[in-house]
């Protein structure tokens, strides 16, 4: 698996909101914090056969 680099914006009603560059990935939270584990959890949902993807995620804030 390669690098998935996520946008991360504020969301207008409050907290961010993260997307992936390029993948169909997305997630909301209202710290960076929440956010970090919440990003972690979308990409293993969205690669279950894969190990160890949180090595492979990059936000851009």
């Amino acid at each position: 698996m390669t690098e998935i680099i996520f946008l991360v914006e504020d969301d207008p009603d409050g907290g961010y909101v993260a997307r992936a560059i390029g993948e169909s990935i997305f997630t909301q939270a209202e710290s960076i914090k929440e956010l970090e584990a919440l990003v972690r959890d979308a990409v293993q949902c969205h690669y279950p056969d894969q190990q160890r993807c949180s090595n492979m995620i990059r936000l851009v804030l």
